[in-house]
């Protein structure tokens, strides 16, 4: 099979496209087909090599033909002897490492069945990104019916879910995002937008219950003046790099407004929940870009840079 592998820490330079062995299979696990993939944060962290504990798990002093790559969407080829959920031929999605490749070897408990109304490129935007937003929203800030939401970084992967769930939870919400941006975030409902170019949030004299924040470049005594008594800031901690979520972790039990950092969890049960959102018409992924395996290098160069609307995606098969 195809994969994009490095063998090096640094620039998407690193990365190769190379023919490798289809990975084996345990009694638990599903044998994927790969027919599209995301790119993540985490990915061009690893990539980089950077923070250096990556490379706890990566490789040291450098990885091996690692393969990169979080999300997927594929179709079943083949189930290990443990596992009744799936059947061959079943269109799975899920949040597996090493997804830049052909086929990939996932343990089930991560899979759900595809949305029936998404691709597979569509499917493959959403687990990483609409997982963090769920459980941001639902379990990190317990969202409320009626209570004002604003999300921080609102036209990235995951602002772009987030937005969309934030509304589904009944909450009224505050979209921040750049002016180029302002039309899209409207478009998947957002009920204010903010133009951080030309506006601060922190200023305009507005309070919000929670703040789900997905860009870590405001300080925290910033955010707080922005909330209602009982307010509570989310910090994602996929974004604003390392020294923002150990400051959050640190921050967290001595700040009554202060939430922990937002670990994202893996797991087949809530991405059934965002499943059925999305075939209910709640959700909608955004992408912005796709590319093919080939050019994943570029597309990580790309996504690298900040500025995505939703998701840049990889096209396998």
């Amino acid at each position: 099979m195809k994969a994009i592998v490095q063998n090096n820490y640094g620039s998407p330079d690193v990365l190769q496209l190379k023919e490798m062995a289809q990975p084996m299979m345990k009694d638990d696990q599903v044998l994927v087909r790969v027919h599209a993939a995301a790119v993540n944060a985490g990915d061009y962290f690893t990539m980089k090599g950077s923070p250096w504990l990556v490379r706890l798990t990566v490789g040291i002093p450098r990885p091996k033909d690692y393969v990169l790559g979080w999300d997927m969407a594929g179709q079943v080829a083949a189930v290990g002897s443990q596992v009744t959920q799936f059947q061959p031929g079943d269109a799975v999605f899920g949040g597996i490492d090493h997804a830049f490749a052909e086929y990939v070897a996932a343990p089930a408990d991560l899979l759900a069945l595809k949305p029936a109304n998404l691709t597979f490129e569509q499917a493959a935007a959403v687990p990483t990104a609409g997982l963090t937003a769920l459980q941001g929203l639902r379990d990190a800030g317990k969202v409320q019916p009626g209570q004002k939401v604003l999300i921080n970084g609102a036209a990235g992967g995951v602002g772009t879910f987030a937005v969309q769930i934030a509304k589904a939870l009944g909450a009224e919400v505050t979209a921040v995002c750049s002016g180029r941006n302002v039309e899209m975030v409207r478009s998947i409902g957002a009920d204010h937008v903010v133009d951080y170019t030309s506006e601060d949030f922190t200023r305009d004299g507005r309070r919000y219950d929670l703040i789900l924040d997905n860009v870590g470049n405001r300080s925290f005594s910033d955010l707080r003046r922005a909330l209602t008594s009982h307010g509570l800031i989310v910090p994602n901690s996929g974004h604003g790099g390392m020294t923002y979520v150990f400051k959050a972790f640190l921050l967290a039990p001595f700040m009554r407004q202060q939430g922990a950092p937002l670990m994202t969890r893996n797991n087949s049960k809530d991405l059934i929940v965002l499943k059925e959102m999305i075939e209910v018409g709640q959700v909608t992924p955004v992408i912005d870009r796709a590319y093919p395996l080939r050019e994943t290098p570029v597309a990580l160069g790309y996504a690298a840079g900040g500025h995505t609307r939703g998701k840049v995606v990889i096209t396998v098969a």
